[in-house]
Order: C-alpha cells, then structure tokens, then sequence
C-alpha cells in the first residue's frame, strides 16, 4: 500500500512536469507594445526574448503609439499581440469614447502590472490638480487613453481639461522635453514605474508628482470603476514622499485567431521564468496570476485558458 502511495506521488509530479512544458507549433508575432520612452516598450522587449528562448513562438516587440493604436493594428492585422491599458480595452469592446465602432476581434491574454497616474512637474507649487488650473499641460497624444485619463482626474476635481487648464497632446518624451525647456508646467504620464521618461528627467532634475487625496480618488472610481488607488514610493523617483495617485492595468492581448500555442507559449515563458523576468526589468516584480486573470472587460483567449487552468484559476471565454 505504502508503494502504491509512493508510485501515485510520483505520477502525479510527473503529470504536474508536463503540463508545465511550452507546446510545440508556435509561430512569429509581432508584439505592438508603446513609446520607446514608456513601460509598454522596455518590459515588453523583455517579455519577447523571454518567450524566443524558451518556447516554440518567437515574439518581436516594436513600438507604437500606445494602448488605442495596438487595438487598430492588431484589428489591421499588423500585430497579433499588444498593451492596452484595462480602460482602453473596455472602451474597444464597447465602442465607446476612444471608438466609435466596436472592436471585439481580441481577447485578454493576462493582466500584467497597475500603471500609475503620473502627473509630473518640475514646480514644487503645483501640488494638487486643482493647482493645475490655468497651467500649460501635456495631455497625452489627442484621442489617445493618457488624454482620457487626463479628461477623468480633471473632472473629478471640477475642471475642464478644455476650458480650465492649457493643454498640449504630446508624448511621454516630448511632455519631458517641454518640462526641461520650461514650455509646459506639468505633464500626464500613465505608464507603469518607474517610466524610463521619468527616470531620466529625474537624473537631471528636481521631479514632483501631483499627489491625489482620497475623497477625489473615491469620486473617480465611482464615475470609473477601471481606476483604483495607487501609491508611488519616494524612492522611485527621488522624491521627498511618497506620491498617492490612481492606477489602471496593464493588459497584454491577442487577436483571435491567433494560435492557442502561441499564447499558452506567452503565459509560459513569462509566468515560469518570473524571476529571470525581474531581474531584467522592474515591473517583473509586479508579475501574479491571480492578478493576471482579475480583468473581466474582454473575454479571455483559450491559449490563456488553458494555461490558467493547469494552474488552477478559471477564466471566462467567448
């Protein structure tokens, strides 16, 4: 009895071995992913070598204009992969303010990291974003999710981001730039921290982000429940204290027809090989499964079910 107990463990650690190897038949796919200067960019180039060397897919991660412009070319067909962030998603699947058509040719491959807020200044005045009033801010890219979320922090504080501040549409780089040259007062940066943009001004300046307090944070999550509170430590950017703001998440996501190998391949690489991931780049760390099946706005894609399946965690599908 005691050998047939000992022959069962050891089939059963064999099983859970196989189901932990890649699958065979992965194919190439291009990985849209944002500005060289963000997140999106640097932890996804990471991602794809991860996934090259130790499966059969090959991912190639290049960038682009961020979490809108990964929708239209993966609806292009021009990547298979991409970085939305979790309200970018939603608005796609609805056909709503970024889109004015539905878009639900995608599905969710996982939920990787919470991108912070950032509102970045180089004037120790500007404390609040009531302090943004009249003020010259970079907004993001017209259309783009930052601008959104600029229109959503904004309004919860009673402003309009037409009518109350002066806004500019740039990007992460460009919005540093600007506050170097001493041409805006403040930027929107939505992107996971630390942001290669930030960190860089950082080197060469004295940074401050806008801290959010909790009232408005609570007025902005029940007008928008894809935000959440965040908190960004001091020792990030240097700052002289920790910075309370809002976050969204960052979602990876897939077309639908791209191959089922091909995302469990995704999910393998990055889930088995966290802490290889994480000593490359930061927001490895971030890296958890329950967080990565908690987005509920996009069905998720089979690949990614079945994955999350071997270990435990169901998710919903088309």
């Amino acid at each position: 009895m005691k050998k047939f107990a000992v022959a069962f463990m050891l089939l059963a650690l064999l099983a859970g071995a196989a189901m932990a190897e890649p699958m065979p038949g992965g194919t190439k796919l291009i990985f849209s992913t944002g500005g060289a200067q963000g997140t999106y960019y640097g932890f996804g180039g990471v991602l794809a070598g991860k996934v090259g060397e130790t499966t059969s897919t090959t991912v190639t991660a290049i960038t682009s204009g961020g979490s809108k412009a990964n929708i239209e070319a993966m609806d292009d067909d021009d990547a298979q992969l991409g970085f939305v962030q979790t309200d970018v998603g939603a608005y796609a699947y609805k056909g709503m303010r970024l889109f004015e058509e539905k878009i639900t040719n995608f599905s969710t491959v996982a939920n990787l990291y919470m991108e912070q807020v950032q509102i970045v200044t180089l004037d120790p005045k500007i404390r609040t974003v009531a302090d943004l009033k009249g003020k010259v801010v970079s907004v993001g890219a017209a259309g783009s999710g930052v601008y959104f979320n600029a229109v959503d922090v904004l309004k919860a504080y009673g402003l309009d981001i037409e009518k109350d501040i002066q806004p500019t549409y740039q990007s992460f780089g460009d919005s540093v730039e600007a506050l170097q040259d001493g041409k805006i007062d403040a930027g929107f940066i939505v992107a996971g921290a630390p942001t290669t943009a930030v960190t860089s001004l950082a080197a060469s300046k004295k940074v401050y982000l806008v801290s959010f307090d909790d009232d408005h944070i609570l007025k902005l999550i029940a007008e928008s429940p894809y935000y959440s509170k965040n908190v960004i430590a001091k020792d990030v950017y240097n700052t002289d204290e920790d910075v309370t703001t809002v976050a969204v998440g960052a979602v990876v996501i897939a077309r639908d027809d791209v191959r089922e190998a091909d995302v469990y391949n995704f999910l393998y690489a990055i889930f088995e090989n966290k802490d290889a991931i994480a000593a490359a780049h930061a927001k490895g760390n971030d890296l958890d499964l329950n967080f990565a099946v908690s987005y509920t706005a996009v069905p998720y894609h089979p690949g990614a079910i079945k994955y999350f399946a071997e270990k435990g965690l169901n998710v919903t599908g088309k």
